[in-house]
């Protein structure tokens, strides 16, 4: 049988393949994800760690200021590529969702000084409070890569958490609490 004589699949058959292959793929996706996020806080409604430290302007910051509103947590190194591609979904983040509806905290961890934080906060235009935080908070939020990002709801409990680059939706879509 020559090639001009072998049959074309027939299109559901293309698209049942391209089905299967996009599934696997998500499955795959989801299960890396799964496994990167294994060492981080649970979502089993435990109330989430403190998190009192100076600000980048100077202030003190304490999460409990913000109870009763939920919170995106976004964990940083400045040096980090991932964090730096993926802050200005957080800048998007901030224009999409109002402080009322979600407050955004983005704290700084893995810094030598100052400076590296302020460049960093100033070249990706963040609108947010940025917290200059340690090795405490990281142990405190089992922080051992970055990004990381937590989502607590109203009574600060963490409800989301993930590990790595978020696409703009991906990080909307996280920070979207069941009502």
């Amino acid at each position: 049988m020559s090639k001009a004589e072998i049959p074309a699949p027939s299109r559901l058959r293309k698209y049942s393949i391209l089905f299967v292959e996009v599934l696997l793929f998500i499955a795959a996706f989801m299960a890396i994800s799964a496994y990167q996020a294994r060492t981080l806080l649970p979502t089993n409604h435990e109330p989430a760690p403190s998190l009192r430290a100076t600000t980048l302007q100077g202030e003190e910051f304490d999460l409990v200021s913000l109870k009763g509103t939920p919170v995106l947590i976004y964990f940083f190194a400045p040096w980090c590529p991932y964090c730096s591609a993926s802050a200005d979904n957080i800048v998007r983040l901030r224009r999409w969702r109002d402080e009322e509806e979600l407050a955004i905290v983005v704290v700084a961890l893995d810094w030598q000084e100052r400076g590296q934080i302020l460049e960093y906060a100033n070249k990706h235009e963040l609108n947010t409070p940025v917290v200059m935080g340690g090795p405490e908070v990281a142990a405190d939020w089992k922080v051992h890569g970055f990004p990381t990002y937590y989502v607590l709801d109203s009574e600060h409990e963490v409800v989301r958490r993930d590990f790595g680059y978020s696409t703009q939706i991906g990080l909307l879509w996280r920070s979207w609490l069941p009502e």
